[in-house]
Order: structure tokens, then C-alpha cells, then sequence
């Protein structure tokens, strides 16, 4: 009898035992959407700006069709993965591509401001910047809201991975999540957007 209530203590320390490292898992994976919920809020404004700053810059670069479309483009595909993202922040192929598009949004629009600097009269315009104060500002705060997100990224992955956590995070499909990087250089450091 007694041995039989050692196995029952042993059965219920353990299913304990489990049950805590499954609520810390839902805890930090909880933080990592979160932490992804900020940058949501500074993408989605940077993907808003986007718009206006090519209706604004239309007039003066009516020759540089291509480049403005390739910035709408990158920016449509920017919204969408930022959408699929969003869906579920621990899904490490969907924050892979949102890396890729950001990249890519980050440097087509490297290449319509070193376009813009041939153009005087756009560097003077009051819209343009404007434009130039709220990306810059948005970019940073883009940079902020990564790191928090892959600091919370850190955290969880380093919970799903360590003995024994990584056992009860196997039987609870609790995946490695992944790190928001963005791709092209252009956009590891807050775009020079001077129009003076």
C-alpha cells in the first residue's frame, strides 16, 4: 500500500512537473506574439507611409516608372507577409519571409531616394520632408520593436530546446520559433533619407 502511494505521489509530482513547463511554454510564446504585435504596429505604419511617398514623388520623377512601381510592389508584398506573419508570429517560415520582403521593400526604396537626388525641387518639397522625419522615425522604432522580438524569440527557443522542457514542448508541438532578420544591407541601418 505504501509503495503504491510513493507511485502515486511520484505520478503526480510529475504530472505536475509537466504541467509547469507547459504554461511556461504557452507563457513565452505568448510574449513572442507580443513582441511581434509591436513591430505589426510599426510595419503596418511603414507600409502606410509607403503610398504617399510615391504619390508625392510621382510629379517630380515621371520618368522613373519603373522604380516607383518596383517600390509598390515590394511594398504589396511586404503587406502580405506581414499578414501571414501576423497569423502566427512562432511559424519560422513566415518571419523568414518577412525578412525577405522587408529586405527587399528596404532597398527599393534605397533606390528611389538615391533616384530623388537628382531632382531638386523634390529634395525641397515640404511633403518630401516630412516623409523623410516619419520614415526615419518609423525605421527606428522598427529596429527597437525587432529586437525585443528576437530577444523574446531568444528566450522561447532557449525553453523549447533545453532538457527535459524540450520533451513536454515535443508532445505539445511547441516549434522552435525564428528570428526576424532582414536580408538586405540596406535596411540593417536606418535608410539616409536626406532631401536637403
Amino acid at each position: 500500500m505504501s509503495s503504491f502511494l510513493i507511485f502515486l505521489a511520484v505520478i503526480g509530482a510529475l504530472i505536475i512537473y509537466v504541467i509547469g513547463i507547459y504554461n511556461s511554454l504557452v507563457n513565452l510564446r505568448n510574449r513572442v506574439k507580443n513582441a511581434f504585435a509591436q513591430i505589426d504596429v510599426q510595419l503596418t505604419r511603414r507600409h502606410d507611409l509607403i503610398p504617399n511617398l510615391v504619390e508625392a514623388v510621382k510629379g517630380y520623377m515621371k520618368h522613373e516608372r519603373e522604380t516607383l512601381d518596383a517600390v509598390i510592389r515590394a511594398r504589396n508584398s511586404a503587406v502580405t507577409d506581414l499578414d501571414a506573419a501576423k497569423a502566427d508570429p512562432s511559424n519560422a517560415e513566415a518571419i523568414r519571409k518577412l525578412g525577405e520582403s522587408e529586405g527587399a521593400l528596404g532597398a527599393a526604396l534605397g533606390r528611389l531616394f538615391a533616384l530623388s537626388e537628382a531632382y531638386p525641387d523634390l529634395k525641397a518639397n515640404q511633403n518630401m520632408m516630412q516623409f523623410q522625419e516619419e520614415l526615419s522615425s518609423t525605421e527606428n522604432k522598427v529596429a527597437f520593436a525587432r529586437q525585443a522580438f528576437n530577444d523574446s524569440v531568444m528566450t522561447y527557443n532557449n525553453k523549447v530546446e533545453n532538457f527535459p522542457n524540450n520533451i513536454v514542448a515535443g508532445m505539445f508541438r511547441f516549434d522552435a520559433a525564428s528570428f526576424l532578420e532582414i536580408d538586405a544591407e540596406e535596411t540593417r541601418a536606418v535608410p539616409n533619407v536626406s532631401f536637403t
